[in-house]
C-alpha cells in the first residue's frame, strides 16, 4: 500500500508533512508556482471550498506535489478520489446537507432580490423619464 493511500484520511496533512519533511515553506511553493499562500494553506487544511475548483484545483494539486517531490499523477489521483464529487467537497468542508441546502437557498434569495431590485430601478427610471418628458414648460 502506498504512503499516500495510508494517509488518505488527512490528504492535506500528508501534503504538509511531505513539504515540512523537505524543509520547504509555503511561501517558497507560492513563489515558484504562483499559487497564493492562502490557497496552499486551504489545500493543507483539506478546505477545497477555498480553491478555485475544476481544472485549476487539479493544476494546483499537481504543481504542489511536484514542488515537494511527490508524484503529481498519484497525488492528483488521491485528491480526485477524496474531493472530486459535490458530496465529498461538502464533507471535506465539514458542512452537513442541511447547511449546504441553506446556503443554496440563501444564494437563490440573493439572486431573486437583485433581479427584483434591477426591475424596480428600471421602472423608476421609466417613470421619472415619463414625468419629466410630459411636464408643461
Amino acid at each position: 500500500m502506498s504512503k499516500l493511500a495510508v494517509s488518505m484520511n488527512d490528504f492535506g496533512g500528508m501534503l504538509r508533512q511531505a513539504r515540512e519533511g523537505r524543509g520547504i515553506t509555503l511561501r517558497q511553493i507560492a513563489a515558484s508556482t504562483k499559487i497564493s499562500v492562502a490557497a496552499l494553506e486551504a489545500l493543507e487544511r483539506n478546505d477545497v471550498s477555498k480553491l478555485p475548483g475544476g481544472v485549476f484545483s487539479r493544476a494546483f494539486v499537481r504543481s504542489y506535489a511536484a514542488e515537494i517531490g511527490l508524484d503529481p499523477d498519484q497525488v492528483l489521483h488521491e485528491f480526485l478520489d477524496r474531493f472530486d464529487s459535490p458530496s465529498a467537497a461538502i464533507r471535506a468542508a465539514g458542512i452537513g446537507h442541511e447547511e449546504a441546502a441553506f446556503e443554496r437557498r440563501k444564494k437563490l434569495a440573493a439572486t431573486v432580490f437583485l433581479i427584483a431590485l434591477a426591475v424596480m430601478l428600471l421602472l423608476a427610471s421609466g417613470l421619472v423619464y415619463y414625468l419629466l418628458r410630459n411636464r408643461p414648460l
